[in-house]
């Protein structure tokens, strides 16, 4: 087998008054190289198992392996480090520095790498160029248009040569054209570079743009999932 994520019986309930029992005894596998979409309606358990994904967030019981490592009750450096080192995140706000320019804000995944300002500053160039964006590597985020924002996250994302990019929601806050681009995109960094990414979302026409969709209602992941899409495909238009 060639799986990059691998859950196994996992279970997250958040204490209150009422306990809340999030996830249900989830099982799943992602392959290295796969292009997937988990899609639930809101409140459904995707953004926990995201969070759990992403090692931001814990779970109570069960198994969860990422290219081969369990990850349990990691320390918090530990955890940082996996993420770091592992894992590309795309957000739905972008979650760039306001006060950092484009370059800078895509470089600053090296940072944590302790590599030198001029070597990041200068793979961070290189990122900004692949997304048609060098024209604008000094402009900050205040001066960009969303699409603009979410390819220089891409970028920022892309950075570390992570195994996985986990994208949360990545076309939330953007019209249905700039959509189309941004997943034309993550298509292009599956096909061409063979990147293993895994999409949250509630838009039926960014699952449709997957090669796989996860389907999770209440906790569970419903039995549909691990088969074809039954979404139609989208073809983008080159």
């Amino acid at each position: 087998m060639n799986e990059i994520i691998r859950l196994r019986d996992v279970n997250k309930t958040y204490d209150g008054a009422v306990p809340l029992h999030v996830l249900r005894g989830i099982d799943m596998s992602v392959e290295k190289g796969e292009l997937v979409s988990i899609m639930g309606a809101s409140g459904s358990g995707k953004s926990t198992l995201l969070n759990i994904l992403g090692i931001l967030d814990n779970y109570d019981s069960g198994e969860y392996f990422l290219d081969g490592t369990l990850i349990k009750n990691l320390s918090e450096n530990k955890a940082a480090e996996y993420r770091n080192k592992l894992i590309g995140f795309v957000f739905q706000s972008f979650n760039l520095i306001n006060y950092k320019n484009a370059v800078e804000n895509v470089a600053l995944p090296l940072f944590y790498q302790g590599i030198s300002r001029k070597k990041r500053n200068a793979l961070a160039m290189e990122q900004l160029e692949r997304m048609g964006l060098a024209d604008r590597a000094h402009h900050l985020p205040g001066e960009l248009s969303g699409g603009q924002k979410q390819r220089v996250a891409i970028a920022r994302a892309m950075i570390t040569d992570p195994a996985l990019i986990l994208a949360d929601e990545p076309t939330g806050a953007l019209d249905s054209q700039t959509s189309k681009d941004v997943m034309k995109i993550f298509r292009q960094l599956n096909e061409e570079e063979g990147k293993t990414i895994v999409i949250v979302t509630h838009d039926p026409g960014v699952a449709a743009q997957t090669n796989r969709l996860i389907r999770i209602s209440d906790g569970v992941i419903a039995p549909d999932s691990p088969g074809t899409p039954e979404i139609p495909q989208l073809v983008i238009s080159q």
